[in-house]
């Protein structure tokens, strides 16, 4: 296994079907409430075409550092590394596609948890990959406060 291939393809496939799944300029996200402090929408490609790179690239070296570790490590990791991914294209399926900011919300609290646990084990085996990956934690928790506030201002 090259781990630095893997986590970039899966990264790659979150990507992708997370963009296909999101819809910024319908009608029905234009016509909801936003706060104002809401990023404008040219931010987020700018925001995440570096974060998935950094995903990748994190995950790798902690996959790759996990499994030089032990096999289990390494399963761990690649486990986490997939359920992230997973909830982070589905966020965009829930969101966008369900037109659901309620649903939108349970899925990023859970992506939240996923990142976090993530993290962590990223940094059991290596800080440079944790140091890598805290950019998308943080962002992720900004997109939460987002979803809430978009949720609450649209019930």
């Amino acid at each position: 296994m090259r781990p630095r291939l893997v986590t970039a393809a899966l990264t790659g496939a979150a990507a992708l079907a997370g963009s296909l799944g999101t819809r910024p300029a319908s009608d029905w996200y234009e016509s909801l409430d936003k706060p104002d402090w809401q990023p404008p929408k040219a931010a987020f490609p700018l925001v995440w075409t570096p974060l998935y790179g950094l995903i990748a690239w994190g995950t790798g070296r902690a996959l790759e550092k996990a499994v030089e570790q032990s096999p289990r490590d390494g399963r761990r990791v690649l486990a986490l590394t997939t359920a992230d991914l997973a909830a982070n294209a589905g966020w965009c399926w829930v969101f966008f596609a369900r037109q659901s900011p309620a649903a939108g919300l349970a899925v990023i609290v859970g992506l939240d948890a996923l990142n976090l646990a993530l993290l962590r084990e990223a940094a059991r085996h290596d800080r440079a990959a944790a140091a890598a990956l805290a950019p998308y934690v943080a962002w992720t928790g900004f997109a939460t406060a987002l979803n809430a506030s978009v949720w609450w201002r649209n019930r």
